[in-house]
């Protein structure tokens, strides 16, 4: 993944936000280290950052290298997704780009950005990691990333080595997005949806899992690699697994749903959308089913402000989907009286969303503030991924699901809550799989920014 082009006039000001971050972050991890020293004299004062992309990595017994991605804070700064790249940042100066290219003529280790990117840092190239030590005083920098031995090579003190209090105030932070990462963001969920629409197209002439999966990646221009987390090419049953990982290659005209949860990355931005699509020869009570959870998931985009807790929004998708499956006699009962045996959960028993932007499941999303308090998830949604207050220009997703799975459901076929089952129409619909609606939303003044439907 190197720079795609893209205006970059808010570059400067994105990397000014980082600074201020960056700052922030550090007096607050030397406030909290003057209270662990108040009885020392010679206290510990940390004056900088090193931010490191990662190493590469090989396979066990094997000289082939493992496909590489990297750590989210290095690519908070720079769009560059390469191994042992560092980003060096001390409050008052220009941050430092050491830019490891190795001497090397097995591969390509060329790295190409604008100089609107470059012109932000103070580059300096080096041919080998080992180079570092000859540019910085370790003895008040902390670092962050993956390399431990890295860190002590360079003689850092293990306490400063991927600090809690400096993450937990980085990691709250990047919930929001500054106006470079937005336009990162659309620019991400606008290439994805070619490959959506080419998906669809594939699916309904007939196409495997793997064709639809390569019409995607063909229409979006993209390596697999490439993609923000692997493609989600789902087929009837199989849609009913929520991570679905493979990608069967039988064709055949019989395939009544497709479920595809697929992303683009934009210079280390990831969209994260879902569609399901059916055949005309669908069930009818599942069609039905699909044009409910389209009109929940928008519906859903409606509730969003500034203000609002995210749980309240997951709250909001359980209870609808109650009602959807009373109105289609799935269940028997109302809404709050399936709401309150737990039954919307055995049909959608993940999150309603998360948050977005260089990791697809960002990070921070149990975070109560910058100091690393955390609120957990509540019993009876225990993989809400995102318990945050809404706030202006925060971005994730909205993604209610509705599926037919056994694993979740037989056990209660002969149980108290299992009365509420219609189980005839379970056992018609199982070989449908499952129902996901997913969009990228970013919170507004006014309620919510699309990012994914403005492109459709």
């Amino acid at each position: 993944m190197g720079w795609i082009n893209l205006p970059t006039s808010n570059y400067g000001k994105h990397i000014a936000k980082l600074t201020q971050d960056y700052t922030s972050a550090l007096d607050q991890l030397n406030c909290v280290n003057d209270e662990k020293q108040s009885n020392d004299n010679q206290k510990s004062r940390i004056e900088a950052v090193l931010i490191h992309s990662g190493s590469e990595q090989h396979y066990y017994g094997d000289d082939r290298g493992v496909s590489f991605q990297a750590y989210g804070h290095l690519l908070h700064w720079l769009p560059v997704n390469r191994p042992d790249q560092f980003v060096y940042f001390r409050p008052g100066e220009k941050p430092t780009y050491f830019q490891v290219v190795p001497n090397d003529f097995w591969y390509d280790q060329s790295i190409e950005l604008p100089d609107d990117i470059t012109q932000q840092f103070t580059v300096i190239k080096m041919a080998s990691v080992s180079e570092l030590n000859t540019h910085l005083d370790s003895s008040s920098i902390a670092y962050i990333g993956e390399s431990a031995n890295i860190a002590k090579g360079l003689g850092i003190e293990q306490t400063f080595v991927n600090s809690s209090t400096l993450l937990a105030h980085l990691d709250f932070c990047r919930a929001i997005k500054t106006s470079y990462e937005l336009e990162q963001l659309r620019a991400a969920n606008s290439l994805a949806l070619q490959g959506h629409a080419a998906a669809k197209d594939c699916f309904l002439n007939g196409g495997s899992e793997y064709q639809i999966h390569m019409a995607y990646l063909s229409a979006c221009n993209i390596l697999e690699e490439e993609s923000p987390y692997t493609n989600i090419i789902a087929l009837d049953e199989k849609s009913a697994i929520l991570h679905y990982q493979y990608k069967r290659k039988e064709k055949s005209e019989k395939h009544n749903v497709l479920l595809i949860d697929a992303g683009c990355r934009i210079n280390g931005y990831g969209s994260d959308i879902t569609r399901t699509s059916v055949s005309d020869n669908v069930h009818t009570i599942f069609r039905s089913l699909v044009e409910s959870m389209e009109f929940l998931e928008k519906s859903l985009v409606t509730q969003i402000r500034p203000g609002r807790a995210y749980q309240e929004l997951h709250d909001a998708a359980l209870k609808n989907i109650g009602s959807v499956l009373s109105e289609h006699d799935i269940c028997t009962g109302s809404a709050d009286e399936l709401l309150q045996q737990n039954i919307p959960q055995l049909f959608m028993p993940h999150g309603v969303g998360h948050l977005l932007g260089i990791q697809v499941h960002d990070v921070g999303g149990h975070q109560l503030d910058i100091r690393g308090g955390i609120s957990p998830p509540p019993e009876y949604a225990p993989a809400l991924r995102n318990t945050r207050t809404m706030e202006q220009d925060m971005v994730f997703t909205v993604e209610p699901g509705l599926y037919f799975i056994p694993l979740l459901l037989e056990p209660e076929r002969n149980s108290a809550r299992g009365k509420s089952i219609n189980w005839k129409l379970v056992d018609e619909l199982y070989a449908c799989g499952g129902i996901r609606i997913e969009d990228n939303v970013r919170v507004i003044n006014e309620g919510a920014e699309n990012l994914t439907r403005q492109f459709e």
